[in-house]
């Protein structure tokens, strides 16, 4: 085999244009990426410092999402090479955190960038009150508990809503509603939000409603309870 031809094919390839240069703005987009990321792995870990801010798993990933893809189509940049540039930026704010005398200090300046720019790209859900999280949760409970039975989960599902649906009375005993009272509004919440949830399903949507903050109101002790109004 004449392997010439094949090493001057090879020799007159042109060299890959390498990748346009990150401007200022994507360069601050792509250190947002990264701060959002590290403060949800933070949420995820029960970092208590880290729920200072709002829950960041859902709405931190679609922005990503979205800064990637515009990055992508402003740079000519692949998949992989915006990768990169996420990971990059993920190390220089961790190395950032761990050298800075004060990291919480360092992590609060640059919210006061990021937060805006997430909420401004990714608005976010209404929270859900007492009410409609005691029927959300319920639901769910009911749900996995009918395709699992008493799974894990659905244990954990259960001791949620029975936590919420008490601490919903609690509420409405406080401003003067009796137990009967209490019954019909959250069986009233809990039948709107089931015939939502089946309309949206219907037409291939998701709840409109923060679900996650369901489980703040849920968090034990006072830690909850300061959420509910």
């Amino acid at each position: 085999m004449n392997i010439i031809p094949l090493l001057l094919l090879a020799v007159s390839q042109p060299a890959p244009t390498p990748p346009v240069p990150l401007n200022e703005s994507q360069r601050r987009d792509l250190s947002c990426v990264a701060v959002l990321a590290i403060i949800a792995s933070e949420q995820e870990r029960g970092v208590e410092s880290a729920f200072d801010y709002p829950l960041l798993a859902e709405r931190g990933a679609t922005y990503a999402g979205l800064v990637g893809k515009r990055i992508m189509d402003e740079t000519g940049r692949t998949k992989e090479q915006v990768r990169e540039d996420i990971l990059a930026a993920l190390a220089a704010e961790q190395k950032l955190g761990k050298n800075a005398a004060d990291p919480d200090a360092v992590v609060r300046r640059e919210m006061t960038t990021c937060l805006p720019l997430l909420d401004a790209a990714v608005p976010p859900k209404p929270k859900p009150d007492l009410n409609q999280c005691a029927g959300m949760l319920q639901i769910a409970y009911e749900e996995v508990h009918d395709r699992e039975g008493l799974s894990k989960t659905a244990q954990d599902l259960k001791t949620l809503a029975t936590v919420l649906d008490s601490r919903a009375r609690d509420k409405m005993r406080a401003e003067g509603l009796s137990g009967q009272e209490s019954d019909i509004l959250l069986t009233q919440s809990r039948e709107t939000m089931l015939a939502d949830a089946r309309q949206k399903e219907a037409r291939g949507e998701t709840s409109d409603l923060d679900f996650e903050h369901c489980f703040t109101l849920a968090a034990p002790d006072d830690k909850g309870k300061q959420y509910e109004h």
